[in-house]
Formats: structure tokens, sequence, C-alpha cells
């Protein structure tokens, strides 16, 4: 077994993370608010979105978002490798 390269696996994540949000932005300026409302209905089995879906969302707070989602996603990643990395070290092995 190799260790993961912790920036790397970061990035993938962060990377990740930022071509969902930009999905959901593209999905909601293209399907409107019924289609929006759908989809996460669908998405989410069962739980009624229609009170929660807002979609007057200025272009400030959509870029704030994707910033975050990068940081948080690239931090999420940096925690899987650094826990795999740790136990890689410490000898833990499937059996």
């Amino acid at each position: 077994m190799q260790h993961i390269n912790i920036k790397k696996f970061a990035l993938s994540w962060g990377v990740a993370g930022v071509v969902f949000y930009l999905g959901c932005i593209i999905l909601m300026s293209t399907v409107g608010r019924e289609g929006t409302i759908l989809f996460f209905n669908s998405l989410l089995h069962g739980l009624d979105t229609t009170s929660l879906i807002r979609m007057d969302v200025p272009w400030t707070e959509a870029l704030i978002g994707l910033v975050e989602m990068f940081i948080l996603g690239w931090l999420f990643g940096a925690l899987i490798a650094s826990v795999y990395n740790a136990s890689f070290n410490k000898g833990y092995r499937n059996k």
C-alpha cells in the first residue's frame, strides 16, 4: 500500500466540491424553481424542500459559496488522506 499525497487528494476533493456547486447553479438557472424542487425532493428521499429553495441568490453569495465549498472539500480531503496515512504508518491492515 502507498501513502496518499495529502495536498493532491485535498485538491481533488476541493475541485469536486466546486463542480457539484456549479452543477447546482446550472440546475437552478435552467430548470427554474419547480424543477429544482422536484430534483431535490427526489434526491432527498421524501424530504420536502419547497420551503428551503431560494431562487434569488445574488452572484456575490454564489461566489462566496464556491470558495467555501472548495475550502471545505479541501479540508475534508486532507482529513481523509491524513487519517489514511496515519493508520498506514501504524501498521493497520485489512485482513
